[in-house]
């Protein structure tokens, strides 16, 4: 709870009036929306994910950066285009995730975009495998203004691991989280703040009472225990764990599996933000992982201007009519 507090105080420091007034005209417009029906849109997006690079060094076996298996091109966000998005949405945008796909320290400008958003006074935050945290990165993320620091480490040996990190080395890992948290410590830094972030399976679920007491020796901030999204899960897969308060998926009583929360036609997502490609391509949300439902780009367009255009409208209508007709929707949970 205290680490969680320390994490709500450094978001708040970031706020302003307009990004108040910006977010509570989204909240209002978004639940209007549902009442009437039809898409009312009021403020531009509160939260952004932009993506660094869809390059990977791994190849996680539910991951298209990982099994290489995009349509869409592959390359790395420049810096020219990141600027122009972030002078774009800095009076409403209170929180960046500077992450979509792919591993983002291997775009090698990475931590001064980090920089420049944050001396342009927006929290981030990003998603990391772990395996980029030498000497010389981690006193770049110190001084980088980075906020949130997630760390995706999916079991607590080597063999466990690598069964979904494939590629990976846990030993590399342990050893770059040690060192971020020991220099943070030395410096008398708070941030950022280090998410252990567990993807609960069939093949690492029996590891999680040694995973918490891992977690807590090392020092990290938080533990999360995340269900897996499985691409074609009706058959059922070996990823989906035995315990299933940390499944997406359900049995449908047929021989079959079904996702377990029910697909309602509301998402607070379209409202709220949007997903930005390394090319600049705005995709409605992060289950968007090939870009297929692109609606505008923002090297060419500015963010008011794809957020408040028809095709965005038509998107939100969709999905208050019947969210089941939308592909990328059937396999959400929010």
């Amino acid at each position: 709870m205290k680490n969680r507090w320390i994490t709500a105080k450094a978001f708040f420091s970031f706020l302003s009036f307009s990004k108040v007034a910006n977010f509570l005209q989204l909240y209002f417009s978004f639940h209007l929306s549902r009442w009437l029906g039809k898409p009312i849109l009021w403020g531009q997006p509160t939260t952004l994910s932009i993506e660094p690079t869809t390059s990977c060094n791994l190849r996680c076996p539910e991951c298209p950066s990982g099994l290489r298996s995009f349509t869409r091109p592959t390359g790395m966000l420049q810096d020219g285009l990141f600027e122009r998005i972030i002078t774009q949405t800095r009076n409403r945008l209170t929180w960046l995730h500077l992450y979509f796909q792919g591993e983002p320290f291997l775009n090698p400008r990475f931590l001064e975009m980090v920089s420049f958003a944050n001396s342009a006074g927006i929290f981030t935050s990003t998603s990391t495998n772990a395996h980029y945290l030498s000497e010389s990165t981690v006193q770049k993320i110190l001084s980088s203004g980075l906020r949130q620091l997630i760390v995706s480490m999916d079991g607590v040996t080597q063999v466990v691991y690598e069964k979904y990190r494939v590629g990976g080395n846990l030993e590399k890992v342990e050893k770059g989280l040690r060192l971020l948290l020991k220099e943070r410590k030395a410096q008398g830094k708070m941030f950022p703040r280090v998410i252990l972030q567990f993807l609960v399976t069939g093949q690492n679920e029996h590891q999680i009472p040694e995973l918490k007491a891992w977690s807590q020796e090392v020092g990290v901030d938080e533990l999360q225990l995340k269900n897996t999204q499985i691409y074609d899960y009706e058959e059922g897969s070996e990823l989906i764990p035995s315990d299933l308060g940390y499944s997406r998926y359900i049995p449908d009583g047929k021989g079959k599996w079904k996702l377990k929360k029910k697909i309602e036609n509301k998402c607070w997502r379209m409202w709220q933000g949007a997903v930005v490609t390394w090319d600049g391509k705005v995709v409605p949300c992060c289950f968007d992982k090939d870009a297929r439902h692109v609606m505008g780009n923002l090297q060419d367009q500015s963010m008011q201007e794809i957020w408040e255009s028809p095709s965005y409208f038509s998107f939100r209508d969709q999905l208050l009519q019947d969210r089941s007709q939308i592909e990328i929707c059937r396999n959400c949970t929010e």
